[in-house]
């Protein structure tokens, strides 16, 4: 049975905006995320999917304006562990040479940020969740937790140029079952509300 996973990245928060590196830091949507996303809905057949999100609030918070209903949640969609780089700014660690940052084409999947997690620790507790699916469903998670689970559509190993790009209200969408996945060539956009 083939499932579609429609993931969508959660709205903005004041660390967003402040170019911070969020990674589990709580950190509720900002007023003007709430306000746009109010003025979006989910596009059909979208709309019918079952809805699922993170436990962060800013996900939640996004599932719940998007679809006006409480989304089912699970840990496994919880994005990626960035340990002590955790509400500090990628620039700064970028302009330090001895932080260990790197840029996403030269992460490779082993990459680990000091006290952090992987993209591939990441990918080992969401391909479980992934592979139990047998609904199809939206899914409001994180940066992180989109690129593992495109990465692994796309057979990307976070080497080289990344062959997507992942922007706000929009669903990316992965198609399959079990742990065989590929990507909807084209993310699809929110509605505006009428």
């Amino acid at each position: 049975m083939t499932i579609k996973l429609a993931f969508m990245r959660h709205g903005h928060t004041s660390w967003n905006r402040a170019h911070k590196i969020q990674g589990r830091t709580d950190i509720p949507l900002d007023m003007q995320a709430k306000t746009d996303l109010a003025a979006l809905r989910l596009p059909e057949p979208f709309a019918q999917y079952d809805i699922w999100s993170s436990p962060l609030s800013r996900a939640r918070e996004t599932a719940e304006l998007i679809s006006d209903t409480t989304p089912l949640m699970a840990d496994a969609l919880m994005e990626m562990d960035w340990g002590d780089w955790e509400g500090k700014h990628g620039v700064d660690l970028i302009a330090d040479p001895n932080s260990g940052y790197r840029d996403l084409e030269n992460w490779g999947w082993k990459y680990t940020p000091p006290n952090g997690e992987s993209p591939k620790a990441l990918y080992n507790r969401l391909l479980p969740w992934l592979s139990s699916r047998e609904r199809d469903a939206v899914v409001i998670a994180h940066i992180g937790t989109m690129r593992v689970a495109l990465a692994h559509a796309y057979d990307w190993n976070f080497l080289g140029p990344c062959p997507f790009t992942i922007k706000r209200n929009r669903l990316f969408v992965i198609e399959g079952s079990g742990t065989d996945w590929t990507a909807w060539s084209e993310p699809v956009r929110l509605e505006k509300r009428i």
